[in-house]
């Protein structure tokens, strides 16, 4: 199903305001919203909210949220051509070095170096690939934990690609239990660690939340990588500290700069203590002990 594009055009600063008031407004949707210049150094700036659903509905509902703006700029909407974006959007990209690991697809098995902690992402099996800010955020924070701990079970919670889960089974040489709630993401995520020969290390399911009777079976984990959103994040610190061994480490990620003094309040709360936040591409991954 083709997407549509919602967009208003305004100058700098009331944009800005515009962004912020969207991004606030649907943060929860998971909508994807966009602000650039189409010309630069215009000073005229693009507000975009892109949908699959009912794109009537979201327009109600932008101008609804909207309403306190003056002078209020033209909402148009355009259909957005049917393209596999993932595939186009990763053709030319190099890969990524990220400590010893190398994210990277098919065609550039060459430029792996004796040493290195490979993983294989191809365009076509791609939901996170290594080239987002958190992504390579949370491989970053894996190796620095993997050099001062020895976890022994491992949680990759929304997992995606499994890129994440495949790194640490390959690392650690230890069960990873890989979870997502989109049953696409997860069919990707096992073909993923197909791909990668980690089959026997890394169990992939279906799974919302931690309400799924796997996280029972499979709990206490030594180390939790969650690479998801804010908000969610901050709902499931209860559950996160029930889950995770004491001592054992949390690695968060899918936040925005503004956003880390919430979380890591949140789980602080629970008993968790904040050991580090990395920052990349205005996101910030975060490591914490219970």
């Amino acid at each position: 199903m083709g997407q549509t594009r919602l967009f208003l055009t305004a100058q700098r600063e009331q944009a800005e305001a515009i962004f912020s008031i969207l991004d606030t407004r649907f943060e929860e949707d998971g909508l994807p919203i966009s602000i650039f210049e189409p010309e630069e150094d215009s000073g005229i700036f693009q507000i975009s909210v892109y949908t699959e659903d009912d794109v009537d509905q979201l327009e109600k509902q932008v101008l609804e949220c909207l309403a306190g703006i003056s002078p209020m700029p033209a909402l148009e909407r355009e259909t957005v051509p049917d393209i596999d974006w993932v595939s186009h959007s990763l053709e030319g990209l190099q890969p990524v070095r990220v400590g010893r690991f190398l994210v990277h697809g098919s065609h550039d098995r060459h430029l792996q170096r004796i040493g290195d902690i490979a993983i294989e992402i191809d365009a076509g099996l791609a939901f996170g690939t290594g080239h987002h800010g958190t992504t390579a955020g949370c491989l970053e924070a894996i190796a620095d934990v993997l050099k001062c701990e020895q976890p022994r079970n491992a949680l990759d919670l929304g997992t995606g690609s499994a890129v994440l889960a495949i790194a640490v089974a390959k690392a650690a040489r230890i069960p990873v239990l890989a979870t997502d709630i989109d049953d696409i993401a997860t069919q990707v995520a096992r073909a993923n660690v197909q791909l990668n020969g980690v089959t026997s290390l890394v169990d992939t399911q279906t799974a919302p939340g931690f309400h799924h009777a796997i996280f029972a079976q499979q709990k206490p984990f030594d180390l939790i990588v969650a690479n998801i959103l804010a908000r969610p994040l901050m709902g499931l610190a209860p559950a996160m500290a029930r889950h995770l061994t004491p001592g054992g480490s949390i690695i968060l990620s899918g936040i925005l700069e503004r956003q880390r003094r919430a979380v890591i309040a949140a789980y602080s709360v629970q008993g968790f203590r904040h050991i580090r936040t990395q920052a990349r591409e205005g996101w910030v991954t975060i490591h914490m002990k219970r």
